[in-house]
Parts: C-alpha cells; sequence; structure tokens
C-alpha cells in the first residue's frame, strides 16, 4: 500500500457547491480504475438473454421482463433470491467463448465509461466443472482477460475469491492457486458472499497463504454487519482494502483506523441501496467517509442485477452528495492509488486524470 495522498478533510477545503456550471464535466470522460466488479455480475444484460437463448436456459422474469431485479438482501430470506438469480445468471456460460466474450465486452464497457484499469473478481469453483478443474479454470479466465486487454486498452488484473460460505480449506485451496499466477495476470485474493455465515477469522489460514505470495488482501466486510465484520478483515485478514466497509463509519474508531492503516474501501452505491444496506443513495455515507480521509474506490459490483455501471456511481456522488469536480477526481485517483497497477500505468492515469481536471467544463 502506499502511504496515503491527504490528511481528513473539512468543510472549508471543499470546493464550491454545485451550481449548474461547476459539475458539467463529462464523466464517462474522466479516467479511473475499477475495483469492484464480479465475473458474472458483469455481465451485459442483452449477453445473458442470448446466452440464456442459445443454451435453453430458462430465466426467470426478474432477469427478462422485470429487470433489474427488485432486490433486498438484509435478511436471509432475500440473500437467497439475490445468491440465486446470480447462480442462474452463471449458469447461462457454458462455453470457453462465452468466457471470452463476457471478458471482451465488459472491458469495452469499461472503456466506453473511462475505466483504465480493471480488477475483476472471479471464484474458479464456481466454474470448475463445466471447464476441466479450478486450474484450467483460471487459465481460461487470464487469457481472456489478456485477449480482452489487448483488444479495449483496458489493463485487467484478477483477483481470486474465496467463498464465505463453503470451509476454509477450500479457500486455502484457492489462495495457493492463485499464489502461482501472481505476477501472471492475479494480482489479489478476495472473500465473498454473505458475510452472516462466514467469519474472516476463519479464512485467516487462506489470506496469510496469499498475502505471502504477494497479493492483495481484498476481502468483502462491513456491508450487511457492522464494525466487528470490519475489523475481523483488517485484523485477521491484515485487508489493503476492503469491499464496501460503508459499517465502518458507525464506529469512529474503526474509522480513524482505516484512515491511519490506509485502507482502500471500495464503495458501491448503487449495490447498497438494491441490497438494503442503505435506503436511498443519500443514505450511503460516502461524504463522511470522504471526510473523515478513508481513501475510497466507487465500483458497480454486480451491474447485471444492480443495472448500473461504474460512471452511475460517479454520477450519484454528484448527485446526491455534492461531490464537486475536483472531488470527482480525486476519487478517481484514489481508485488508481489502491489499485495493483502496475507503476507505468499509475503514472499514465493519473497525469490524464490532471488533463481532465484541467478541461474547461462543457468541453
Amino acid at each position: 500500500m502506499e502511504a496515503r495522498l491527504a490528511s481528513p478533510r473539512h468543510d472549508s477545503d471543499r470546493p464550491p457547491a454545485l451550481d449548474g456550471s461547476a459539475a458539467s464535466r463529462d464523466l464517462a470522460a474522466l479516467p479511473k480504475a475499477h475495483l469492484h466488479l464480479h465475473f458474472t455480475g458483469s455481465m451485459r444484460h442483452s449477453t445473458l438473454v442470448e446466452l440464456a437463448a442459445a443454451h435453453e436456459v430458462h430465466l426467470p422474469d426478474a432477469l427478462v421482463e422485470d429487470w433489474p431485479p427488485k432486490l433486498r438482501a438484509t435478511d436471509e430470506r432475500g440473500w437467497f433470491r439475490f445468491q440465486r438469480l446470480y447462480d442462474i445468471a452463471r449458469s447461462v456460460l457454458r462455453t470457453p467463448g462465452d468466457l471470452r466474450r463476457l471478458l471482451r465486452e465488459t472491458a469495452e464497457d469499461e472503456a466506453a465509461e473511462g475505466s483504465r484499469w480493471l480488477e475483476i473478481q472471479v471464484d474458479p469453483s464456481g466454474y470448475a466443472a463445466r471447464f476441466g478443474g479450478l486450474t484450467p479454470t483460471v487459465e481460461l479466465v487470464l487469457d481472456a482477460a489478456r485477449e480482452a486487454e489487448a483488444a479495449t486498452g483496458v489493463g485487467i488484473g484478477v483477483v481470486i475469491a474465496a467463498n464465505r460460505t463453503k470451509h476454509p480449506l477450500d479457500a486455502k485451496t484457492l489462495a495457493r492457486l492463485a499464489v502461482r499466477y501472481a505476477g501472471k495476470g492475479v494480482v489479489g485474493f478476495g472473500l465473498s458472499n454473505d458475510e452472516r455465515r462466514g467469519r474472516a477469522y476463519d479464512f485467516g489460514g487462506a489470506f496469510r497463504i496469499a498475502r505471502r505470495g504477494g497479493l492483495l488482501s481484498v476481502p468483502h466486510g462491513g456491508e450487511l454487519l457492522g464494525p466487528t465484520s470490519v475489523r475481523e478483515c483488517l485484523e485477521t485478514l491484515s485487508a489493503d482494502r476492503l469491499g464496501h466497509g460503508v459499517r465502518a463509519t458507525e464506529d469512529p474508531r474503526l474509522l480513524a483506523e482505516i484512515v491511519e492503516r490506509g485502507v482502500t474501501l471500495e464503495v458501491c452505491p448503487a449495490s447498497n441501496v438494491s441490497l438494503g444496506v442503505a435506503a436511498t443513495a443519500a443514505d450511503v455515507p460516502l461524504r463522511t467517509l470522504y471526510e473523515s480521509g478513508a481513501r475510497l474506490a466507487l465500483g458497480a459490483d454486480d451491474p447485471l442485477l444492480f443495472g448500473s455501471r461504474l460512471v452511475r456511481q460517479y454520477e450519484l456522488a454528484r448527485a446526491e452528495h455534492g461531490f464537486g469536480d475536483a472531488e470527482l477526481a480525486e476519487l478517481a485517483r484514489q481508485s488508481i492509488l489502491g489499485s495493483a497497477a502496475p507503476e507505468s500505468v499509475r503514472t499514465r492515469v493519473l497525469a490524464a486524470i490532471a488533463d481532465w481536471e484541467r478541461t474547461p467544463t462543457g468541453g
């Protein structure tokens, strides 16, 4: 992790409030990194429908006529429905060509939204039975990522993620596999799924393997559970970044520790609303986190299920939290600084962000 760029922010440090002209720069043109995107969840809705037809997979109305689905995951039944829809979507990926198409289209969409670097998260165990095992699945994903990067110019790193609802020994197997491909496309090791069903401390051994192998520690935490979940990720998993982490605002001392450690929080406003973590986008504590001095990286999480991609998250920061262009540019800088992007990519993107800031409004 790099040293923090700035001290906690105060009202006097804010740019002027939005006034119609102060926030007219094109957010799709703002160079940025996308650090919180799940593999199946990155799929275009049109591609889901086409692949389902091609492979004769029946899709429920929530994924067709009623898309994007109405979701809520604050109770066990709601999370089960969310996971069931995700599993159905994953089931349309039947061939290597399907995976290659998904990654190519995802990279195309990221390029259109100003992403210069993408870290996409995948649990290979969800695909292994169809693609010949864990190792062939990872190699297929990495090869598809290289193709997508070459075709679009968007740099791509892969995060191998363990599943909280599975045994910690499975996570150790994935960590060892991830380390085999460190420096060959795999940049981090994650932990996803319902944090109420798998405590972070159960997975400490897997994360020690990953960190010793040079991978970033990027678990989910502080989404459906509160500060205790965040603290476990910090202390047991030595998190470099934290997927979501918004519940850290409930414990000021914990939030101060996050700032001190320079941990990047991957905040996903639309996802938080869709899953019931926040009632509205205005209730996501984005401004509180920013003013505390926490490093933030906005993410779309699962556009396939939540119906919005990365630029929309920046639009919400602008519209619902009053972020001016200078602050939005700072969010973009924090996203690239919290990433595993090579130094050459970081330098190029940071320079491009500065160019965006210098562009006249409306230009």
